[in-house]
């Protein structure tokens, strides 16, 4: 049997990952702005790039360094685990003048072949319900983590920040849904920003094959493996649905309750994500 990750048509690749909201930056796969999406309901106002998400950052060249730095990136927010990064022989981004916080969002997941196997079950037999379950675990634990990121955009304006996970999908995904859906950025251009890690990982993909393909849990499972690398927007809509249903009561609520942040912080956001 092949191990391989299917992959969208080569020449589609290229032409969505040539336009924004994508940016090449040299070594990180997966890197696009949070920005220039309209404001529902405002057609004159637009989000502002104050916020690029990615997937694992740590093979960045030199020459994406530095373009990491004329991006005006000074604050890099990790969502790995110390445990994750080992495990997946990676590394915490180190780039002069630019600054790394590790924000945890999955403190209790394992790595173990056992547990690995579950979750690969789960996205085998309903890959729907298997990410449901997921972005609802974000959301039960990662409130605090999430409103870190959002104090940053509210105190800090000029300073673009950089948000990754190790694919840029899944935890990274979740926060990106709940600020643009913060800012008022319509669940359609929600659901296509989500959509986007379809082609963004395709560069990775060499690495993620070698990595997934040399593990027995996966060779055993490898539809689990497929299904839980999607970035389907069926799963993003769910998560929105799950997000605005009577346990979390919508973004604002949501972020009130476990975020820490109020109507003050949600309006000075928005002053600072948007441009008319």
């Amino acid at each position: 049997m092949s191990y391989i990750f299917p992959t969208p048509e080569e020449d589609l690749v290229r032409k969505v990952l040539s336009a924004p909201p994508f940016v090449d930056v040299e070594g990180v796969p997966n890197l696009r702005e949070l920005g220039g999406y309209p404001v529902a309901g405002d057609v004159s106002t637009t989000t502002k790039p104050v916020i690029y998400r990615s997937a694992d950052p740590s093979r960045i060249t030199e020459k994406g360094a530095e373009r990491l730095r004329a991006l005006g990136i000074k604050k890099v927010f990790d969502l790995r685990s110390p445990h994750e990064v080992r495990i997946l022989k990676s590394r915490s981004l180190s780039i002069e003048g630019v600054e790394v916080v590790g924000l945890e969002v999955t403190r209790t997941e394992s790595f173990e072949p056992q547990d690995i196997a579950k979750q690969l079950q789960m996205y085998a037999s309903d890959e729907a319900k298997a990410f449901r379950h997921s972005y609802t675990t974000y959301l039960k634990i990662g409130g605090p983590i999430f409103g870190t990121i959002l104090k940053h955009i509210r105190d800090h304006p000029d300073e673009p920040c950089l948000v990754h996970c190790t694919a840029g999908k899944d935890r990274t995904g979740v926060f990106s849904a709940l600020y643009l859906a913060l800012i008022g950025v319509s669940d359609e251009d929600i659901v296509k920003d989500y959509a986007l890690t379809t082609y963004g990982l395709v560069p990775a993909l060499p690495v993620l094959n070698a990595h997934f393909a040399s593990q027995k849990v996966f060779q055993d499972n490898w539809t689990g493996a497929i299904n839980l690398g999607k970035s389907s927007p069926e799963s993003m809509r769910d998560f929105l649905e799950i997000l605005r249903s009577s346990e979390y009561g919508g973004v604002e609520e949501y972020l009130r309750k476990h975020a820490g942040l109020s109507d003050e912080d949600f309006s000075q956001i928005r002053q600072n994500a948007t441009v008319s």
